[in-house]
């Protein structure tokens, strides 16, 4: 499409992603309480983090070829109404086990709303996806930003069961005006029939995109250890309120944010490869600060002035690593959605298994996993530049 992509489209799209951050944010001051109310230890209520990520992806790798085929617009209509129901559920269960199978169960749903995104963005911004992608994150990351703090305000006027009611009236809204605005936006081609390996075999046979779907997904599994691991950081260990933990965890989000917008200005100029290395540059100092300052056993503005531009370059990295991705399969952006994110939340289950395993009372461990993902991500890109170069030297 060579038309300017309306704004309202991106806000509603952003609002559809951030139905994702809500869910898993904006409970997370609650989780002492619940434990509490619940009957249960403070580490199955964690576990439905896990449980949420895990269902997440695995969503995706069924939802992302249903996209391609039955279109985008319907799947996400049944995705918004499956978490509103989901969450209402939530509001109502009084034990641990009746909550994690309803967590699954909005994460199942969640995911089939959100794995239409970068599709529908992918064909309205054609070669400048990048631009698109850090458009509709810097808008959604409003939504990580406020959840804590949203998720306090509730816990203060009333019980947590409040959290997922709210959540409830924002799934109903966007679905409202997902029903309302939300275009269908098909393939050039013709309508493909649903193949879910066909589909799969496409994508992962592409070897160019290997090394960045790998990026995508150890850039994913730091962030979520980070995620997974700062109520304990920063309550727990360092010993601040919720009401500082909830400014604390916006200033990481600001640098999501900021992060994006400074991709989108300089992305078509600078192009997304050469903006992911600048930001695994970033992250690679970034995380070995914070693993030494963690190490040394230094004060809380360490940690906080070193998790902050990790944050950021984990976004840099992971924007235009997914705009890469999706730009090399303009037929099938729903499978290699599904790809990204089955690998994206599947890893970042493991998150919350590994930090329990390596668990010894300090920030050390999730400061190491993160710098072990980043890590990774290095390796994945020095895999990338002999892949690039195969296809010209076939040619000549």
């Amino acid at each position: 499409m060579s038309h300017k992509p309306a704004g309202w489209i991106i806000l509603l799209l952003a609002a559809v992603v951030a139905t994702t951050p809500l869910a898993i944010d904006m409970y997370l001051p609650a989780m002492p309480v619940m434990a509490k109310q619940l009957d249960t230890s403070i580490g199955m209520v964690q576990q439905s983090l896990s449980i949420f990520l895990a269902f997440f992806g695995i969503s995706m790798l069924i939802c992302g070829p249903m996209a391609d085929s039955l279109g985008r617009r319907p799947l996400a209509l049944f995705g918004l109404t499956g978490f509103v129901l989901a969450s209402v559920a939530l509001s109502l269960v009084n034990s641990i086990e009746w909550f994690l199978a309803w967590r699954a169960l909005q994460a199942l749903c969640g995911a089939a709303a959100t794995v239409v995104v970068p599709g529908i963005v992918r064909q309205l911004y054609q070669e400048h996806t990048a631009k698109g992608m850090s458009y509709v994150s810097m808008i959604m990351m409003l939504a990580p930003l406020l959840a804590p703090a949203l998720g306090s305000g509730v816990l203060w006027l009333a019980n947590w069961q409040m959290i997922f009611v709210c959540l409830a009236g924002y799934g109903l809204l966007v679905l409202l005006l997902s029903w309302r605005y939300l275009p269908e936006i098909r393939p050039a081609g013709p309508r493909q029939r649903l193949a879910f390996f066909a589909g799969y075999k496409v994508v992962f046979s592409q070897v160019s995109a290997r090394p960045d779907i790998a990026t995508s997904m150890f850039a994913s599994f730091s962030f979520f250890c980070f995620l997974t691991a700062v109520p304990f950081v920063y309550i727990k260990y360092f010993g601040v309120d919720e009401q500082q933990f909830s400014l604390l965890f916006g200033f990481n989000v600001l640098m999501l944010m900021l992060a994006n917008f400074i991709n989108s200005r300089l992305v078509t100029r600078q192009g997304p490869q050469r903006m992911l290395r600048a930001g695994l540059v970033l992250a690679v100092i970034s995380a070995s600060a914070l693993t030494l300052f963690n190490f040394w056993q230094f004060s809380l503005a360490f940690t906080v002035l070193s998790i902050a531009p990790l944050m950021a370059s984990l976004s840099l990295i992971a924007t235009n690593a997914d705009a890469m991705i999706l730009m090399k399969f303009p037929d099938n952006s729903g499978t290699a959605t599904a790809v990204i994110g089955t690998l994206r939340f599947g890893i970042g289950a493991l998150a919350g298994p590994l930090l329990a395993w390596s668990y010894n009372g300090t920030p050390l461990p999730f400061s190491l996993l993160m710098l072990a993902g980043v890590l990774c991500i290095a390796i994945s890109q020095l895999w990338h530049t002999p892949v690039q170069q195969l296809p010209p030297a076939q040619t000549d």
